[in-house]
Parts: structure tokens; C-alpha cells; sequence
């Protein structure tokens, strides 16, 4: 095994995506899953913190050390099984989701989930039970996971299969392939109904294998992966409209979700079932104008949808969009209309263009990413919408506004010039999430909460259930040597 100390080796390894940055003694690179409970059972032993490290695309320093010992994952990248009758796969931790979605293509098979950042490894989408585009049909990684195998904190290795381990009420008992038996309280506190990746899952009744999704690196080491696949569509309809104001761009897609959930409960498939619904406001596209000087200098926001297709269908659903377009006053001569796989990447280009020019400029002014990861019910969400640009505008502040709006999911990223207004920009942003909170929403739809959303997360639950959810890891992980910082902050 790989082990790496000097610090111009493993400075990869002391930042992520956000800008966040730590420390660290030791960069473990495990070749084999057999030698991961050793690492761990000689931090037990030493009391050294250790942190889980994947691709370091994550936006909250999740895998970022504030000392101790990192155990990088990239090396434990193997596609173990591709099933393509049963429609399913097992993968080791650092297969990139990018090169796993490829290799499934060819196969015309399709996993879902899909975070912006297509160079995420798969263990790090389910430690944060990650999503994307398509979640507004599919749903998050959560949804895809059928089997795990975790090393956890003591070294014992505990295999997860769907259905198989559940819950009774708000106890539940796991058996370590060495038949260790660990008794754990699952907290009784209510998750927000919507997209949410805030703190640990628990539910009355909960099966077993949902903790450890979204757990962030902080109940075990997640080393083998069963997914669920589902067929490749035959063709996907992208298409960016542009829209005269932004009023208008919310109503379009709040009448497409509308339609969308209304298909899938008749399972009709001849009306319209959005893949994806996201947004752009005018901040966002003139952000990216440089770049993409096509787009429209009159436009107030913008929506991409996607919609599967076949080759018979087509037209209908197309003639279908083009209506809805109309009604809601789009810009059907300026739209962008994707049809070929080519046409397809050039969108996503456009897609994945808003993050990495934010990244950067807050990278550039070494700034920690201030961009909101909030849902709220989809009945509060235009409410919430305006709510918060009324008041980044009253605070003058830079920013742009994007994301899942199919989700009610909003990424406002602001765009602070100096520290002064970084301080300003921090204080906005929990306002933000005190207001997402007060809807019945949450303060992390996606992203988790890593070592930047603690205290929010503190407000998402109160005290109380806080250290509930500290007991149930407690449990799990005596000396509380993984994945410190994340979710509970550094106090632990």
C-alpha cells in the first residue's frame, strides 16, 4: 500500500470543489479493500482522525482533513459486474461516474444519477446520496442502491442488501460478517418533504442500507457498490428556451411539472414527462454571455428541459413542448434545440459552464463557495424565489441564480468583490437557509453538509435531535475517528 506525507504529494488531497482547505499527516492509498480495517483499527488504537477521500468534487470539504490521516479511494476502481439482464452492476468505490455511464452506453443501459461533475467517483455520490438533472424523473442515488458493503470504524465488515435489514420502529440491529451485533437508536425527527441530503436518514421502520447513504463519510468506509440500472432511452429531446422574464419561466415550469407528475400517475405515454427542468435567471446568462454569445441579449431567464423520445413519437412530444412554449410566451425562434448526441453534450456543455465559472471566480479571490443548495415544497418555491432575490438585491450583492427548479432546488450563488461583502454574502446566505427552514424545506437538497453546513444543519433540527443523530454515529464509531468535522463540526 501507497502511503504519501509530503505535502506537495498529497495537496490534492487538502481542497475541494468549494475552495475549502485542511491538513493532514498521511495519504493512505489502498490498493485492496483488505487493507482498509487495519488503517482503521491503528487509528482506533492512536486516536487519529480519519477522513475518506473520492474526487474532491464535492462542494461542503466533506473529504477535506482538518488533521489526521486521509484514505484515498482512487485506486479501488474496478467495475466488478455488469448485468445487463437483471439491469444492474457492482463497482468499487472509485469508479468514475463519467467513464461508468460511458462503458453502460455501449450496453444501452443507463444509471440515472448524475451530479454536474461527471468526474465524482460512485462511492462519493452515495455518501451523499448525490443527484442531479434527471432526479426530477429518477429520483436521487438513494433510489439506485441495492447492496453495500461498509468497513466500519472498529474494522468489521457489514453487508447491506435492500429489504433485507429493517428497522423495527426506531431500533435497529446490524450483524458484522463476524457476527458482532450492534444495537442503534434511530432518531424520531421529521425530514422536510422534498429533495433533501441534510444530516442522516432515519425513519420509523427505515431499511438499514438508507443510513449509510448520505452518511458523508462518517459511520464507515463504503467499499462496494450494487447499483440499479435501467434501460437507455431511445432518444432524448434537450432543448434551452429563452424567456422575455423570469415570471414567466417559473410558470413554464411549474405547469411542465405539473403535467410531468400528472403523466406518471396515469402512466400516460403519450403526454409530456420532463427528464430534467432547470433554470437560469439573467444574472446566470449574462454570466456566461462571453462564452455563449448566442444567447439572447433580451433574456430575463432561461429554462432547459430534457424529454425521452422514440423515434415514432418525436414530433408529438416536440409540437407538445412547442405549445406549452408559446403559452407561457418562450422564445421559440431563439430556442435551442438539441436532438443528436452532439447537439446533447453542447447543452450540458452550457449546463456545467454556470458551476466551473463560479468555482473559479471564488477560487480566484480565494473565497469559500457561498452558492445555496435549498429545496422548499413546491407550493412555497416562487414565494421563495423572489423572497431571496429581493434580498440579495437590497444587500447590493453580485450573484447568479440557477438549478434544479423541477425540484423546487435553487443554487444562488453569490459573487462577493472583497471581504467586506464575503461577510455580507455569508450572513445572506443563512437567512436563505433560515427561510428554506421556516417553508418546510431544507438547507441541503444535494450537496450534504460536510464541514461548511453545520450550523445550518443545526437549525434544520434543533439541538435536540442534533445529538440524537451524534449518539447514533457514537454508536457506530466509539472513539469518533471518521469523517470528523462532517455533519456535526469540529466540536466532536
Amino acid at each position: 500500500m501507497l502511503i504519501k506525507k509530503n505535502r506537495d504529494e498529497i495537496e490534492n488531497y487538502l481542497v475541494d470543489a468549494s475552495n475549502f482547505k485542511g491538513n493532514c499527516d498521511a495519504v493512505f492509498f489502498p490498493e485492496d479493500i483488505s487493507e482498509i480495517p487495519g488503517i482503521l483499527l491503528e487509528a482506533n488504537k492512536k486516536g487519529t482522525p480519519v477522513t475518506i477521500a473520492g474526487n474532491g468534487t464535492g462542494l461542503t470539504g466533506a473529504r477535506v482533513p482538518e488533521g489526521g490521516i486521509v484514505i484515498a479511494t482512487d485506486r479501488l476502481n474496478k467495475i466488478l459486474k455488469i448485468n445487463s439482464k437483471q439491469m444492474y452492476a457492482v463497482v468499487e468505490p472509485a469508479v468514475i461516474l463519467a467513464d461508468f455511464q460511458n462503458i453502460l452506453k455501449e450496453k444501452h443501459l443507463m444509471y440515472p444519477p448524475d451530479p454536474t461533475e461527471k468526474n465524482c467517483y460512485i462511492g462519493g455520490t452515495v455518501a451523499t446520496n448525490a443527484s442531479g438533472e434527471k432526479t426530477f424523473k429518477y429520483g436521487p442515488t438513494r433510489d439506485y442502491v441495492l447492496e453495500l458493503e461498509v468497513i466500519l470504524p472498529n474494522g468489521e465488515l457489514l453487508k447491506l442488501k435492500r429489504g433485507k435489514i429493517k428497522a423495527k420502529d426506531y431500533d435497529l440491529e446490524l450483524i458484522t460478517e463476524h457476527d458482532k451485533k450492534i444495537k442503534i437508536k434511530i432518531p424520531d425527527y421529521k425530514m422536510p418533504k422534498t429533495k433533501n441530503a441534510s444530516g442522516y436518514f432515519c425513519k420509523k421502520n427505515m431499511d438499514a442500507i438508507d443510513l449509510f447513504i448520505g452518511s458523508e463519510g462518517t459511520l464507515g468506509v463504503i467499499t462496494k457498490i450494487k447499483v440499479k440500472l435501467v434501460p437507455l432511452p431511445e432518444k432524448i429531446i434537450s432543448c434551452l428556451v429563452f424567456f422575455y422574464d423570469d415570471k414567466n419561466a417559473l410558470s413554464f415550469i411549474q405547469d411542465a411539472r405539473n403535467v410531468s407528475f400528472n403523466t406518471r400517475l396515469r402512466e400516460d405515454p403519450r403526454c409530456i414527462e420532463a427528464l430534467a427542468l432547470e433554470f437560469f435567471d439573467e444574472n446566470a446568462l449574462n454570466f456566461l454571455a462571453n462564452d455563449y454569445p448566442q444567447i439572447p441579449s433580451y433574456a430575463k431567464a432561461g429554462v432547459w428541459f430534457e424529454q425521452e423520445v422514440t423515434s415514432k413519437n418525436e414530433d408529438f412530444f416536440f409540437e407538445c413542448w412547442i405549445d406549452l412554449i408559446n403559452e407561457f410566451k418562450g422564445d421559440d425562434e431563439s430556442t435551442w434545440l438539441a436532438v443528436t448526441d452532439s447537439d446533447n453534450k453542447k447543452i450540458q456543455g452550457f449546463r456545467h459552464a454556470i458551476s466551473v465559472k463560479v468555482n473559479e471566480y471564488m477560487s480566484g479571490r480565494n473565497f469559500k463557495k457561498l452558492g445555496t443548495d435549498v429545496a422548499v415544497p413546491d407550493d412555497k418555491f416562487e414565494e421563495f424565489y423572489f423572497y431571496c432575490k429581493k434580498l440579495v438585491e437590497k444587500n447590493s450583492i453580485d450573484y447568479v441564480n440557477y438549478g434544479h427548479f423541477g425540484n423546487s432546488h435553487m443554487h444562488l450563488n453569490m459573487l462577493p468583490k472583497n471581504e467586506k461583502e464575503n461577510d455580507i454574502c455569508k450572513n445572506t446566505y443563512h437567512i436563505i437557509c433560515l427561510k428554506a427552514i421556516e417553508l418546510g424545506g431544507t438547507i441541503s437538497a444535494e450537496h450534504g453538509i460536510g464541514k461548511l453546513k453545520t450550523n445550518y444543519l443545526a437549525d434544520m433540527y434543533g439541538k435536540e435531535n442534533i445529538d440524537k443523530m451524534f449518539q447514533l454515529k457514537k454508536t457506530l464509531d466509539p472513539n469518533l475517528i471518521l469523517g470528523r468535522g462532517n455533519i456535526f463540526g469540529s466540536s466532536i
